[in-house]
């Protein structure tokens, strides 16, 4: 356990060292970002593949338990009143993006790649709510086989990177207010910590936007997965009466629900309720700072260049496909719905 923390402290202090260089600093480029590539580089060197093996219960921790820790803390950063400053048309939106995401993957996938159902829908899912998080929860709830959830996490954690550095540079040519665009990054950016790392990126007030809409579409895979598990369920019954080979109708389906979603929305309400000493209150948003940071590290060096090659570019191809239309698409529909913001 302790070696894979120590990897990902040690690449979380780095990431912020070279934040904070001269010339870097200015960019506002996250942390995040740094110690995410870091991890890439560092885990894909034929020296660091011994280490792996020893750090991976490390790595998973920092993976699944430090980003949802850090995502909770950094609930005392928002308050209420900021998320109902936002109004109605933020679930709107994030209805509206995920809907016409998982159609036209799900479609575009099927009919025009000709690929499995199971790795398109949780390539779907993971594009248009929370990345891996969704492609897990979906996969528990389908029961899929696991090399299609292995394909749908790599491509979402490829396209949700290039989306967390893509962003920052269109802002400075789209001319949009700083919390349009915020918007803009939460309805369309794959993972939380994607989201906010594009978002620090652009300065606070996009970040804050940015990570309550982005909340708002994982709170949204909870009846996401109640629609998904009853269609599929009735889709395998379907192929079983007809004779074609599927898994088994019989098992129920789990749902895994994002408690960290609504530890999040918890601390925002303790926020909105209680004035912390500031020194307390800074200590624990730099802590959830910490914590995403060093999940990020863990997620960039478990990332292996010859496994993303050997799962084939179908994949690939749907995922580049979606990543535009949220781009184009989520852009679209945040200017229209949130135009004035």
């Amino acid at each position: 356990m302790w070696q894979g923390l120590f990897l990902c402290a040690a690449l979380t202090l780095a990431g912020f060292g070279i934040s904070v260089l001269p010339g870097i600093s200015q960019s506002g480029v996250s942390p995040l970002v740094f110690s995410l590539l870091l991890g890439l580089v560092l885990g894909n060197l034929p020296a660091a593949r011994g280490l792996a093996g020893a750090a991976k219960p490390g790595l998973g921790f920092a993976t699944r338990w430090l980003l949802r820790g850090g995502i909770v803390l950094f609930g005392f950063s928002l308050t209420v009143q900021q998320i109902f400053a936002l109004g109605p048309k933020i679930i709107l939106l994030d209805a509206i993006v995920i809907s016409c995401v998982v159609t036209a993957g799900y479609f575009i996938g099927t009919r025009v790649l000709g690929m499995d159902r199971e790795t398109t829908l949780l390539t779907s899912a993971g594009s248009a709510i929370c990345g891996a998080a969704a492609v897990l929860a979906t996969e528990s709830t389908i029961r899929s086989r696991p090399a299609a959830a292995s394909m749908a996490v790599a491509t979402v954690v490829l396209f949700g990177s290039l989306a967390m550095l893509i962003h920052p540079l269109l802002y400075s040519v789209l001319h949009v207010s700083e919390g349009l665009y915020g918007v803009y990054i939460g309805a369309t950016v794959h993972e939380v910590a994607q989201v906010v790392a594009a978002g620090e990126a652009v300065g606070p007030e996009a970040l804050t936007n940015a990570i309550v809409v982005k909340l708002v579409r994982v709170m949204l895979l909870v009846p996401f997965l109640l629609i998904v598990g009853q269609w599929w369920l009735r889709r395998q019954a379907a192929h079983a009466e007809s004779g074609a080979d599927g898994s088994a109708v019989g098992e129920a389906a789990r749902l895994t629900i994002p408690w960290f979603a609504f530890g999040f929305m918890a601390m925002v309400g303790v926020n909105s309720v209680i004035t912390l000493p500031g020194a307390l209150h800074d200590t624990l948003i730099l802590g959830g700072q910490i914590g995403m940071t060093m999940a990020m590290a863990a997620l960039g060096f478990e990332t292996r260049i010859d496994k993303l090659k050997a799962l084939g570019v179908r994949p690939f191809i749907l995922g580049l496909i979606l990543f535009v239309l949220l781009v184009v698409g989520g852009g679209a529909a945040s200017q229209l719905m949130l135009g004035q913001l």
